[in-house]
């Protein structure tokens, strides 16, 4: 449990250096947000992977923060990532259980 407490920590949820009351509880509610969102990304799409117990920073450093090129049409979109990008092949399963038929 104290895991998991120190993840809601690394998404920002304890800087409320706002001057208003409102501005910090804009930000805690997308750091809830985010945490809530990378948590249903590990449970649902990376099981069996490398990163299916891994901590919410570590899935934002290695899945969410890298680099890319994207390229959106009218019809789809293209994300190439780098050939030397060492989780590729993880991405691709996450992105392949999100993406709708």
């Amino acid at each position: 449990m104290e895991n998991r407490i120190k993840e809601q920590m690394m998404l920002f949820s304890t800087r409320t250096s706002a001057h208003y009351w409102w501005a910090n509880q804009w930000r805690l509610l997308l750091s809830t947000l985010a945490y809530t969102l990378i948590e249903a990304l590990r449970r649902t799409c990376l099981q069996g992977t490398s990163l299916a117990k891994a901590q919410c920073f570590t899935i934002q450093l290695k899945l969410i923060k890298i680099g890319a090129v994207i390229i959106s049409n009218t019809r789809n979109v293209r994300i190439h990532l780098s050939e030397s990008y060492p989780l590729k092949s993880v991405f691709e399963i996450a992105y392949s259980k999100l993406r709708p038929t």
